[in-house]
């Protein structure tokens, strides 16, 4: 037969909420900082490919 479970305690979920809220502030915070090196240009451990070609540029109707 299935018998509920304890209720958790407010203060063990604030922890748990406070972990996994940090985590995601701190991956935020990484993607952040990359994304201002790349637009900036000083990024030197982050490679990717600059085009220069004619499907790059929008098409003109005449």
């Amino acid at each position: 037969m299935a018998v509920p479970k304890k209720r958790t305690s407010r203060s063990k979920k604030r922890i748990r909420n406070h972990v996994w809220k940090s985590k995601i502030n701190k991956i935020a915070s990484r993607a952040f900082s990359l994304a201002q090196s790349i637009l900036t240009g000083r990024s030197k451990s982050f490679y990717y490919i600059v085009t220069n070609d004619k499907f790059s540029e929008p098409i003109q109707k005449d």
